[in-house]
C-alpha cells in the first residue's frame, strides 16, 4: 500500500463542535516520550521527524496530554511544529498525575485542572487550546465539579472545545448537562469493543469518537499476534495488520477518529496509508 502527501485526508473528515474540521486519521503523540511514557524520547531526532512527517502526510489532528512525559510531549510538539499550520488542531488532556514511569493517578479537582490547562497553554505556546479533554473521571471529585472548571476555562477563552476520555454512557450524559461535549476518547479496537455503547451514543448525538489503543497497544500490528479478523483482511487486501485494523476502525463509523501513535517513521507512514 503506497503513501502520499494527502493520505490522511483520504480517510475523509469530521467536524468537531460544528466549526473545527479535521481529517479522520490523526496522530497520537504519546509514544514520543521515554520508556514508561516518562522522560525524553530515546531518539529525539527521530521523534522530531515523526511529527514533521505526520503533518506532511496530511495529519491535522494531533493528540497529547500534560501527563505524557510528563510535560515532555507538549513541549516537543511546540518545539517542532510551532507556529502551527492553519487548521492544525493540537488536542491535549488534563486530570492525571505521574508519580513515576508507567504510573497514572487520577486528579481532577478544579484547582488542579486549572493549573494543568494553564500549563498546557504555556508549553504548547497558544492562547486557546482547540480541544481540551478531561483525561478520566476522578472518583474523589464530583464529575460536575471537574467539568464545571473546564466550562469556566472555556468561558475565559482558554479552551475552544471540551472533550472527555474513559467515560461511560451515564458519565457522558452527566457531563452533557454541565458542558457541551464534542468528543469522547475511549479504548477501542477490533479486538476490544467494550465501549461499543459509548460509540453508539456518539453516533446518535454527533460526537467524535477517538479510539485510543486503536491497534491494541501494538498487538494488532505484530505478525502472529493479530486477531483472526485482521489476519483475514490482510490476506484479502494485501495490507499489513496495522493497516487492516485502522481501516476497519475508519469503516466502522463515520464519527470514528483514530489516532495511531508510534515513534517510528516507517510505522507512521504505514499507519497513514490505512486511509
Amino acid at each position: 500500500m503506497s503513501t502520499s502527501l494527502t493520505c490522511s485526508a483520504a480517510a475523509g473528515t469530521l467536524t468537531l463542535g460544528g466549526d473545527m474540521p479535521v481529517n479522520r486519521l490523526g496522530f497520537g503523540a504519546m509514544r514520543l516520550t521515554g520508556a514508561g511514557i516518562w522522560g525524553e524520547p530515546s531518539d529525539p531526532a527521530e521523534a522530531r521527524r515523526v511529527l514533521q512527517r505526520a503533518v506532511e502526510l496530511g495529519v491535522n489532528f494531533i493528540d497529547t496530554a500534560d501527563s505524557y512525559g510528563p510535560e515532555v510531549n507538549e513541549r516537543l510538539i511546540a518545539d517542532v511544529l510551532h507556529p502551527y499550520s492553519p487548521g492544525l488542531v493540537i488536542a491535549t488532556k488534563g486530570g492525571l498525575i505521574r508519580p513515576g514511569p508507567n504510573v497514572w493517578e487520577r486528579k481532577a479537582d478544579p484547582a488542579h485542572l486549572r493549573q494543568a490547562c494553564e500549563g498546557s497553554l504555556r508549553r504548547l505556546k497558544v492562547s486557546c487550546i482547540d480541544l481540551y479533554q478531561l483525561h478520566a473521571p476522578d472518583p474523589t471529585v464530583p464529575l460536575e465539579d471537574s467539568l464545571g472548571e473546564l466550562a469556566r476555562l472555556q468561558t475565559e477563552g482558554k479552551i475552544r472545545h471540551i472533550g472527555v476520555s474513559s467515560f461511560s454512557v451515564s458519565e457522558l450524559q452527566r457531563a452533557q448537562r454541565v458542558v457541551k461535549v464534542v468528543s469522547v476518547q475511549n479504548r477501542y479496537n477490533i479486538a476490544d469493543r467494550v465501549h461499543e455503547p459509548v460509540l453508539r451514543y456518539c453516533e446518535q448525538h454527533g460526537l467524535a469518537f477517538i479510539p485510543w489503543y486503536p491497534l491494541g497497544a501494538g498487538a494488532q500490528a505484530e505478525p502472529g499476534r493479530a486477531s483472526a479478523e485482521v489476519t483475514t483482511m490482510c490476506t484479502q487486501h494485501k495490507v499489513t495488520a496495522a493497516q487492516a485494523a485502522l481501516a476497519w476502525l475508519l469503516a466502522r463509523s463515520p464519527v470514528m477518529l483514530p489516532i495511531p501513535g508510534t515513534a517510528s517513521l516507517k510505522h507512521l507512514e504505514e499507519n497513514m496509508a490505512a486511509a
